[in-house]
């Protein structure tokens, strides 16, 4: 897949926002500095779609970006970010589960860890959540590029002995460096976005 046109179509903070077009759209989930920005900048081969924060946490909103005029990823606030507050993480998960209840045009879900470490806690919490919802998930290893080789099989193996995949999910190692992924994760919409056309 060739990406030829992109935008940001809306940042939204209720389901009145959302897109009313049904294309398809592929949720980003990941905690809050595990490189979202860069992956999508990445995925569109664009340099700064998504601003690169030094401040973890930064977004706030649902970020719908228009790809190709066929299909949305959607960009939700990262979990896990001790500096955002209570009430505000709060109010992050509503967004998201209101989101993830109702949305028929939602195809997959990429959940992004980061691969130099042990998925944590909240990043269990976040795939069983997707799970109660039976949305489709593909794991995204980012930072891939950033691990010798001799500790990847290791890397590779502690992510899929904490994370328990349901049959229909996957895993893709990424990186944003080297592009690694890039065109596995863009086959992957492809595929899902004519399925529905």
């Amino acid at each position: 897949m060739k990406i030829v046109d992109v935008e940001l179509f809306v940042s939204a903070v209720r389901r009145s926002q959302y897109p009313t077009d049904d294309l398809p759209e592929f949720l980003l989930v990941g905690r809050s500095n595990v490189g979202k920005s860069s992956f999508i900048n990445t995925l569109v081969g664009r340099k700064n779609l998504a601003r690169i924060s030094s401040r973890p946490g930064k977004t706030q909103t649902l970020n719908f970006y228009f790809v190709n005029k066929s299909f949305y990823l959607v960009d939700v606030p990262g979990y896990g970010y001790a500096a955002v507050d209570k009430k505000t993480q709060h109010k992050f998960g509503m967004m998201i589960e209101e989101y993830l209840e109702k949305r028929q045009q939602l195809k997959r879900v990429f959940m992004l860890i980061d691969f130099r470490h042990k998925p944590t806690e909240d990043d269990l919490l976040m795939y069983n959540f997707l799970k109660y919802y039976n949305v489709p998930v593909t794991i995204v290893a980012t930072k891939v590029d950033k691990v010798g080789a001799s500790k990847k099989d290791k890397n590779l193996k502690l992510i899929k002995d904490t994370i328990d995949l349901v049959v229909g999910d996957d895993l893709v190692l990424f990186s944003s460096m080297t592009k690694l992924g890039r065109e596995e994760l863009l086959q992957k919409i492809e595929d899902l976005t004519v399925e529905t056309i």
